[in-house]
């Protein structure tokens, strides 16, 4: 395909799926800690369905989508060239092989370049989607490294509220259910903190997002 021509298609394809994303769960999104400025950040958020990112990406302001990249599994996003362009050409993903034993370049290093090129990510630190009865899996090290990596750069928790049940696991139809996005204050590395410290600091600012049961 014409390079100008999958650009179009791209975003062309972008505005039907947020479109979409939009009439099935009416997203509202509350800022409540930090405000919806194009700032650099890092929105990291919890994993509980395969539409979060496009949710999350969808919810954004158009200032701060179209500077904003979704980390996403290079060995799901690949699989077919349907899901490759909607991950390249669409969202313009940093993808990650989540295969030790198989990847070329480092993960960290992948957010880090895509961080210095001037993007923000959305990133999902449990590392994988959340099937289990816990509200959050333990997070994986990434959001620390990138926080020692690029201490400046602002770390947005984001709680997503009742996607899962739009998509339930298994599901090809969604049901259509209004979702909310909370947004909270920003978080930074302090000196000498641990990785435990601070993944630990980072779970609960994003567990205390969470609306009351």
């Amino acid at each position: 395909m014409i390079p100008a021509l999958r650009v179009f298609a791209g975003r062309v394809t972008g505005l039907a799926i947020s479109t979409f994303a939009r009439f099935m769960t009416a997203p509202r999104a509350i800022w409540q800690g930090i405000e919806p400025v194009p700032h650099q950040r890092v929105y990291f958020a919890n994993h509980s369905s395969n539409g979060d990112f496009v949710l999350l990406w969808t919810t954004l302001p158009s200032p701060l989508r179209r500077q904003t990249r979704p980390v996403a599994a290079l060995d799901y996003w690949l699989t077919s060239p349907l899901r490759a362009f909607i991950g390249r050409e669409v969202f313009n993903a940093v993808l990650i092989d989540r295969r030790p034993e198989a990847r070329t370049e480092d993960p960290v290093a992948q957010m880090v370049a895509a961080l210095d090129q001037g993007s923000s990510l959305i990133l999902f630190p449990e590392g994988q989607r959340n099937s289990s009865d816990a509200p959050l899996l333990p997070f994986k090290s990434g959001l620390y490294h990138l926080a020692k990596a690029r201490p400046g750069v602002d770390l947005v928790p984001v709680w997503i509220a009742n996607l899962n049940r739009v998509m339930p696991k298994g599901e090809v139809i969604p049901v259509p259910l209004i979702c909310t996005l909370t947004f909270g204050s920003p978080l930074h590395l302090e000196p000498d903190e641990t990785k435990e410290a601070f993944l630990e600091r980072a779970t609960q600012a994003l567990l205390a997002l969470r609306a009351p049961a």
